[in-house]
């Protein structure tokens, strides 16, 4: 039996009630590697119900070609020791790329370090957290969903905004839930231009808009522009995180620019973006730097 990756209905429902099989891989990376900011951020936004953080362990559910599953990784030294359990064995490459892709392990630390070692003003940054990753995400359709809701509010207040949806629209799969793709926008506590920009996006889905780590970038980019609501900062999010581009950048984030302030570093975006150019093509893991600076939970793992 097999679903769509947008529109579950009753199928997903009755995948949940096949028995999930079991796979144990380790999913080796070059180190260094910082976990801070990459299972932190991970952990500040888990959204309850589809993702969770319990005894060194971070789990989610994945939404597969073929059916969908439970992810389970912890971290050591050269490997993330990775469980899932799929609701159909042919998923198994497909869930092992995406968390993969999740805690980017296929990037060369040393290339990046190298890199943006060149700017003196972000070499001392670089030195004391080598390795540092970008945290993405297993499914791209739901980041975008995500950071709708998590547009002008605190990161707490996004997490329950898409808490509600999950309890109201998420297909169950084991203990945790698939975060929904399928909802109607009117029924959302927030405001109604809100509700536009989110009926926009699902009807960008619904009509072709790939999300995925494969998509084309450009076209995604393009596409996402279009959208009533969508500015750069939502925009080149999505490319960092759902998509995967390492040059995403966001010169007007708030934190960026008290990071750059801080540092010395230009904080107008205009002057930001043209100094930036040095840190090309590694720009996003830049701004993991720069975030890394400010005193966030996105940036620690929890005691």
């Amino acid at each position: 039996m097999s679903f769509s990756r947008q529109r579950l209905g009753w199928n997903g429902v009755m995948l949940v009630l096949m028995r999930l099989h079991k796979f144990s891989e380790r999913l080796p990376f070059q180190a260094p590697l910082c976990p801070d900011n990459l299972f932190g951020h991970l952990i500040a936004t888990a959204v309850p119900g589809v993702e969770e953080w319990r005894e060194g362990v971070y789990r989610r559910t994945l939404r597969l070609p073929f059916g969908c599953g439970i992810a389970s990784l912890r971290l050591f030294d050269s490997y993330v020791a990775c469980t899932v359990e799929l609701s159909d064995p042919r998923d198994l490459a497909s869930a092992l790329d995406l968390c993969r892709f999740l805690l980017d392990l296929d990037v060369d630390p040393f290339e990046v370090d190298a890199a943006l070692s060149r700017d003196p003003l972000l070499a001392p940054l670089v030195s004391s957290a080598p390795g540092r990753r970008v945290p993405r995400t297993v499914d791209g359709a739901e980041f975008a969903v995500r950071a709708v809701l998590g547009q002008q509010v605190s990161t707490k207040a996004a997490r329950t905004h898409a808490a509600r949806l999950v309890s109201r629209y998420g297909t169950p799969v084991g203990d945790l839930f698939l975060f929904p793709l399928e909802f109607d926008p009117s029924s959302l506590a927030m405001p109604e231009s809100r509700r536009r920009t989110m009926a926009a996006l699902l009807a960008a889905l619904q009509s072709g808009l790939d999300l995925s780590p494969s998509a084309d970038r450009a076209a995604a980019r393009a596409w996402l522009t279009t959208l009533p609501g969508f500015g750069p900062w939502t925009v080149e999010s999505i490319l960092m995180r759902a998509l995967g581009d390492p040059d995403a950048f966001l010169p007007t984030d708030l934190g960026i620019r008290l990071a750059a302030e801080a540092l010395g570093l230009p904080t107008t975006p205009a002057a930001l973006v043209k100094r930036s150019e040095m840190w090309r093509p590694w720009r996003a893991y830049a701004v993991q730097h720069l975030w890394a600076t400010g005193d966030h939970e996105v940036n620690r793992i929890p005691a």
